[in-house]
């Protein structure tokens, strides 16, 4: 059996360093949020009233938490779009911003392509690629992520960048404090949760045995339920394991109901409630009922709540969390979190289609 306390294990496990990157968090989120307070867009991309982010995976999620995170009181909207296909509402008053971290992502391209001609206003989030040239080629705005890492392990990148940006454009409010307790929050937080910090006093190692062996659905609600996503995503990429995420209230109007069978898998499912205080009062009423319900079904679950005062606290703590619950799953199945090789297979494939 894998002991999480063995420093030695996460060197022969995890070769090129993913904890790294995943311990870098607080130092990321500084990094991209001071870069994009220096990046200047033309005066007339405020005049919007949508603003649409092209991207697919780890390079879309940083819109998917910047729409959750500002439902409530932007004044534009804020959608994202995974597909091949520009939405058909992309018009002159659409701030079309095209994330991707490698700048190849064919769907990106395709869709940035369509965008292209449309009358939006256009911009660019990448280290490069052809992204990149299309936007040099027409003079297009182009934010330069500077940190190599996969990915998925370059949230920061993807999603500080669009809270400057958007604050700058007078979309969203000052997040300036917002960041900075963020940031403070992920500091203390990541010494609990980092490889050196023993299991007993180590929560994120607790629920990563606790899912050893499990099939992991997550729950969350409001601006939790782009943070399910991303649990859902990296328990995939990184502990290369089975998981799916749900969102509150919706599924107490179907998946609650869906506990009975097989019933073989309540012994092999566990649920991880992601939470937050900022939620509505009748939501968090839900999830304790919820958990009662899961508990009746035979189902282990767990309660883990996001820290700080701001919902982007809340929000980024929570994921710093499920990073490393993800990484030590990997660590437990004896999978190295950095590869992703049947997305490079994908890839390849498709190359050659």
């Amino acid at each position: 059996m894998i002991d999480l306390d063995d420093l030695k294990v996460y060197s022969r496990l995890d070769p090129q360093g993913i904890r790294e990157r995943i311990r870098e968090l607080p130092q990321q989120c500084l990094q991209a949020w001071q870069q994009a307070q220096d990046f200047v867009l033309p005066s007339n991309y405020a005049d919007v009233s949508q603003v649409v982010v092209l991207g697919m995976g780890g390079s879309a999620i940083g819109g998917d938490l910047l729409s959750s995170l500002t439902l409530a009181e932007s004044r534009v909207l804020i959608t994202v779009c995974r597909n091949y296909d520009l939405p058909s509402y992309v018009d002159a008053n659409t701030l079309v911003i095209a994330s991707s971290y490698s700048g190849m992502t064919e769907e990106t391209i395709s869709s940035f392509n369509q965008a292209m001609k449309t009358p939006a206003r256009k911009m660019v989030l990448t280290t490069g690629g052809r992204i990149r040239e299309i936007a040099e080629e027409n003079n297009l705005p182009v934010f330069s992520i500077k940190y190599n890492s996969p990915p998925r392990a370059a949230l920061a990148h993807s999603l500080f960048p669009l809270l400057s940006i958007c604050q700058n454009l007078g979309l969203i409010a000052n997040k300036a404090s917002d960041v900075t307790e963020t940031i403070d929050v992920l500091e203390t937080l990541k010494i609990t949760l980092n490889e050196d910090s023993p299991f007993n006093d180590n929560p994120a190692k607790q629920l990563a045995r606790k899912l050893q062996g499990k099939l992991t659905v997550i729950y969350g609600a409001g601006i939790m339920s782009t943070v399910a996503q991303r649990w859902k995503g990296q328990i995939n990429e990184n502990a290369k394991s089975w998981a799916f995420f749900e969102t509150f209230p919706e599924l107490n109007h179907n998946a609650v109901v869906g506990y009975e069978f097989p019933r073989e898998l309540a012994q092999s499912t566990f649920v991880v409630l992601l939470r937050s205080k900022l939620l509505h009062h009748r939501v968090l009423t839900r999830y304790q009922v919820t958990s009662e319900v899961v508990s009746q079904a035979g189902v282990a679950n767990e309660m883990v709540d996001g820290m700080g005062e701001s919902a982007l606290s809340q929000m980024m703590s929570l994921i710093l969390f499920g990073d490393w619950v993800s990484y030590y799953l990997a660590i437990l199945n004896e999978a190295d979190p950095f590869p992703v090789k049947v997305i490079d297979y994908l890839k390849k494939r498709l190359a050659n289609s």
